[in-house]
């Protein structure tokens, strides 16, 4: 199943630009406000989990912060951040995985995933993820899905609806911040219903 993901999103990144997918973002602004609120240090680590070609990276970079990571299962799609990135990228480091597959070599101060969770539907998958911010997670996690309001497939592909009483209940070692909505307008001028939760790691 692994393969068969990673296959589907290198042929994604592959064939379709940036105006072709309906997840492009210009400014990814709810992210950058709820990172914002965490008052974090230039040097605090970030992983954006499921990051691809996405622009968070961008802004965190002209931001100063200078220990960021980009975790994505396709190859291509970091490459075309590279490259958009030109010399900048050289100061983040890019770890090509699924995320169910991804043995963490350090803890993140923040976990930042924008509709990567979402696409792990079965009880195995979410537990996975779940054990895994136990881990790796040491302070904070924003995490960003479609919600019971938004879409029920992305990419052809099946995702999970969440609610922020749902979020809460599957993240039981995070205790929530905020929860905030958003409209995402894709490039072809529909609307995605997301919702986006902040949390801080509970004291174990």
């Amino acid at each position: 199943m692994g393969q068969d993901r990673k296959n589907h999103w290198e042929t994604v990144y592959g064939s379709k630009t940036p105006e072709e997918v309906s997840w492009t973002q210009e400014v990814p602004q709810i992210s950058l406000d709820l990172i914002h609120s965490l008052s974090l240090k230039k040097n605090s680590k970030i992983i954006d989990v499921g990051g691809g070609d996405s622009k968070l990276v961008d802004f965190l970079l002209a931001e100063d912060f200078e220990n960021i990571t980009v975790l994505d299962i396709s190859g291509k799609a970091m490459e075309r951040a590279k490259k958009r990135l030109g010399d900048r990228a050289k100061k983040v480091k890019w770890i090509e995985s699924d995320i169910t597959e991804f043995e963490p070599k350090e803890t993140y101060d923040v976990w930042h995933d924008r509709a990567a969770f979402h696409f792990l539907t079965s009880p195995e998958q979410i537990q996975t993820y779940v054990e895994l911010t136990k881990k790796a997670v040491a302070s904070y996690m924003i995490l960003g899905t479609f919600s019971t309001n938004g879409p029920k497939k992305c990419s052809g592909l099946d995702i999970k609806q969440y609610n922020e009483e749902q979020m809460v209940t599957v993240f039981k070692h995070f205790e929530k911040l905020e929860c905030r909505t958003e409209d995402h307008a894709t490039p072809f001028g529909t609307a995605q219903h997301f919702i986006f939760c902040s949390f801080k790691r509970k004291q174990d």
